[in-house]
């Protein structure tokens, strides 16, 4: 679970809820009108920017923003250079069966029992990388855009809630519930924006960040474990994708 995903969520809806509470209570900000034209009228208009397929994935992909099992690049890297040393010793095949902790090397290691060639192997772990790497922009693009509709659906209700108000200026007991659509529809658009779709996308791109830099140094590795590269040179080669701090820790 990504801890700082859910307590900026958790703290930014409590600052916010907190600030109501002091303004003289929850219960004057909640508008079911404004809920459903900022919500309601988001959740459709986003649709129509995706097909079905792609707008239901996404909610699975916003899950890595929230529950995500981080990998440890340097544990990575040591398994890497096991295998490494488990290969030359006892040839490509010895690595058949062998338990790994990351699905994308478990199919790397596959591919060099299997005896493709180098550049087959890396042409089909680039495309493997590519592809996830596009689902991830893709779910990211998804709550970008409810990022960019919901505050858009908030002026919507103002301008409905202004209507309204202006269209029964005889009547003073309409004009404060008209009032309330204008403005709560445009705190809702904004909360919904800042708190919940914006800060999802962003992470999402660092995890794709994330995920993209750690298959690049699997595929060098498997690659250098396919060419019979010494253990120790695979360890530096890969310990260049790491910050110069953890390289300092590294080699200690």
């Amino acid at each position: 679970m990504d801890l700082a995903t859910i307590v900026g969520l958790a703290g930014a809806l409590a600052m916010v809820v907190l600030a109501m509470v002091l303004a003289g209570g929850v219960g004057m900000y909640y508008n079911v009108p404004s809920m459903l034209i900022v919500v309601g009228g988001s959740i459709f208009v986003v649709m129509q920017k995706y097909t079905l397929q792609q707008y239901l994935g996404a909610a699975k992909v916003a899950g890595k923003a929230y529950s995500f099992k981080a990998v440890a690049p340097l544990e990575l890297i040591e398994e890497i250079v096991e295998l490494a040393d488990l290969a030359r010793k006892g040839g490509l095949l010895s690595l058949e069966g062998k338990e790994v902790s990351n699905d994308f090397l478990s199919k790397g290691i596959q591919l060099l029992v299997d005896g493709h060639d180098p550049e087959v192997v890396k042409n089909l772990l680039t495309k493997d990388m590519k592809m996830s790497l596009e689902r991830h922009e893709m779910g990211a693009g998804i709550f970008d855009a409810f990022g960019d509709v919901a505050p858009a659906m908030g002026m919507v209700g103002t301008l409905v809630g202004l209507v309204g108000m202006l269209a029964n200026m005889d009547d003073p007991k309409s004009i404060g519930p008209a009032m309330a659509v204008a403005l709560l529809t445009t705190l809702y658009g904004s909360v919904v924006a800042t708190i919940i779709a914006l800060p999802i996308k962003d992470k999402l791109k660092l995890r794709a960040g994330e995920e993209d830099r750690l298959q690049r140094m699997i595929i060098d590795g498997l690659l250098a474990i396919q060419a019979g590269q010494n253990p120790r040179i695979i360890d530096s080669l890969l310990k260049t994708y790491l910050a110069s701090s953890d390289r300092g820790e590294a080699s200690e």
